[in-house]
């Protein structure tokens, strides 16, 4: 029987990790480069503000350059608040004079931002429609750091890292036929004799207990991209250089198994194409 051809369409999965998500941008550049094609992006937190920079149509020397200027100070600011410490509100303003298009209607590449609703503990997508830059702002507000984050129909929202830290499943729900996750968490903490900041501590608490969470998400990904920054703390975002690097060097390691996936999908009809899970480490 002759084989049909068809061209399957690709979805991207961020992961959050506070300043290790700088990583994603290399990531996206190698993807770039080696003409890996993208159709879907679904992030969360750190993979919310690259991912969604990107989707609007940013060009990546100027997601390079934002990665490597972007502070805590630009992100968030002191707040006299029992519910946290600080307001990420500057984060949407940064975003807001920054981005191509706001708007979900109008990104270049349909996308996701995971959040947390905080009363209920559900996760929250935000996509199709309404303002990107709130919706980055909801999913990388750290529980216990950052206030939570009121949308229009009253709900407290918080970082979508609870509840789906690797937006696989997200980025298949937008139409994906093959999701590559990247995770910058995989490593782990290879510095813990080293101090760490107070938002170090709070970051390193929350994303310990999400290991276990995302595996079940990496399960369900073709491709799974994992960056060498377990050496650089959640916190550290002067090291963009590294994480640059990292996350480009991750992509040309698992290029071979991209191309694969992508390659046997497009050989095969739908229904005969059985995923495959093909893990870059």
């Amino acid at each position: 029987m002759p084989q049909t051809r068809i061209i399957p369409k690709v979805g991207l999965a961020l992961s959050g990790g506070a300043a290790r998500g700088i990583a994603h941008v290399g990531v996206l550049q190698a993807l770039a480069e080696n003409e890996i094609p993208l159709d879907f992006i679904a992030g969360t937190s750190a993979g919310a503000l690259v991912g969604g920079a990107f989707a609007s149509g940013m060009p990546l020397s100027e997601l390079e350059a934002l990665g490597r200027s972007l502070r805590w100070r630009d992100i968030g600011r002191m707040t006299m608040s029992r519910s946290g410490v600080q307001s990420n509100e500057r984060l949407e303003a940064y975003l807001r004079t920054r981005l191509p298009k706001t708007r979900f209607e109008d990104l270049t590449i349909p996308f996701a931002a995971v959040a947390t609703e905080l009363s209920t503990g559900k996760a929250v997508i935000l996509k199709d429609t309404g303002d990107v830059p709130f919706a980055i702002r909801a999913s990388c507000a750290i529980p216990g750091w950052y206030l939570p984050v009121v949308d229009d129909q009253g709900r407290q929202l918080v970082d979508g890292g609870l509840v789906a830290n690797v937006p696989v499943n997200v980025a298949r729900s937008l139409g994906a036929d093959i999701v590559i996750a990247v995770d910058v968490n995989a490593e782990g903490a290879k510095f813990l004799n080293q101090s760490l900041s107070i938002i170090g501590v709070v970051i390193q608490s929350m994303l310990v207990v999400q290991r276990i969470a995302a595996q079940a998400q990496l399960d369900a990904a073709d491709v799974v991209i994992t960056p060498h920054v377990g050496h650089i703390r959640w916190d550290e975002m002067g090291r963009a250089e590294e994480l640059l690097k990292a996350g480009r060097e991750a992509v040309l390691e698992g290029l071979s198994g991209i191309r694969s996936v992508i390659e046997a999908a497009t050989k095969s009809p739908p229904r005969w194409y059985q995923r495959r899970r093909v893990s870059a480490l």
